[in-house]
């Protein structure tokens, strides 16, 4: 666990990180990204924290990858590059810098080292987990292919490494349905979320999709009745959810799709209203874009991504400490498994 006093006596002996209302002011470009959620009393406290770490990933020559999930001042602040797992996995590919600093999940910081095992890979808490990726283990994959034999697996990128590695190919919540229509067994096993998986098997009616019992925190949470709801009192309102919401939630909705797929649907149609049923972070970051949409709750907070900070993330590059290693044996079957997602991605796209 990170010594979050000791980490700010040491970064404040390096960095001026008093807020400074000057300051974010000559840094109002960076602002009016998010001016729409973010009061410039508050940018004032996070604009020395962003200037410091953009001074110094320049020399460190390091790049930031961000989810889609990460707050506005480290999305619209720092990011070199946001999206989705899927994007994220495949700019990972084509990164040049020699450090990469991710700004998600675990299991994110993972999947970059496995695609650059000769970069650093840098992680600024390495508590931010994911409940799905802890739902799942290499021996519960063995299961599930003693279970039905001959199936493939695929698994979700929403895993470790190990899963990875014991899987014969990933997805993402954009490409799910892509990836299990494109195998050629008529049974497809699919790991780790559930929703996701019936999900996916309501698009993808020719084939028998079996899952292994695992949920998003985040995303289980929502009901068919909390849209409903919200319908009754906001008439005419969008809404718009994540496939690893229950289907029940994905049937009530007007849209589903992965982080980047939500942002282009919002992006396309305008709608006046819409609700995003998913984390909260992903309407703050696309909202100061789309000032002519309101943006109403539900929303819940994924307490996972809310551990990756400017705070930390500087803390990471100032020490270059947080680095995440993958063993080779491990790293080179998952990687087959994380290519062949995005070849195939590729393939399917073009």
């Amino acid at each position: 666990m990170l010594d979050l006093t000791n980490i700010r006596d040491e970064l404040r002996a390096h960095y001026d990180l008093a807020p400074s209302m000057e300051l974010a002011q000559s840094m109002s470009e960076i602002h009016a990204r998010m001016g729409r959620v973010m009061p410039m009393i508050d940018w004032a406290v996070h604009a020395p924290y962003v200037a410091a770490i953009n001074k110094l990933k320049r020399e460190r020559n390091a790049v930031i990858l961000a989810h889609n999930y990460m707050t506005p001042q480290i999305y619209h602040g720092i990011a070199d590059v946001v999206g989705d797992s899927l994007q994220l996995a495949i700019k990972a590919t084509e990164v040049e810098a020699e450090v990469i600093v991710q700004c998600g999940v675990h299991f994110m910081a993972e999947t970059s080292k496995i695609l650059n095992p000769a970069k650093t890979v840098l992680m600024p808490d390495m508590e931010a987990g994911c409940s799905l990726a802890e739902s799942i283990t290499a021996e519960g994959i063995a299961q599930m292919r003693a279970m039905y034999p001959g199936a493939p697996v695929v698994s979700y990128v929403n895993t470790t490494a190990e899963v990875k590695a014991a899987s014969d190919i990933c997805c993402t919540s954009a490409n799910a349905a892509q990836i299990v229509a494109a195998m050629e067994s008529d049974t497809v096993i699919m790991t780790p979320d559930k929703w996701l998986a019936q999900n996916v098997a309501n698009q993808v009616p020719q084939k028998r999709v079996v899952w292994w019992d695992g949920a998003c925190i985040v995303h289980e949470q929502f009901t068919a009745q909390d849209l409903r709801d919200f319908r009754d009192w906001n008439p005419g309102l969008k809404i718009i959810a994540h496939p690893e919401c229950p289907p029940d939630v994905v049937a009530e909705a007007d849209y589903a799709g992965s982080t980047a797929n939500i942002q282009s649907w919002v992006e396309t149609e305008r709608p006046k209203q819409v609700m995003l049923v998913t984390e909260c972070s992903m309407a703050s970051n696309i909202s100061d874009s789309l000032p002519d949409v309101e943006f109403l709750g539900p929303c819940n907070m994924c307490p996972y991504m809310q551990k990756i900070t400017l705070e930390k993330v500087l803390w990471s590059l100032h020490t270059m400490t947080g680095a995440v290693e993958v063993d080779p044996e491990i790293a080179a079957p998952a990687r087959l498994a994380v290519q062949r997602m995005i070849d195939l991605s590729k393939r399917l796209a073009g």
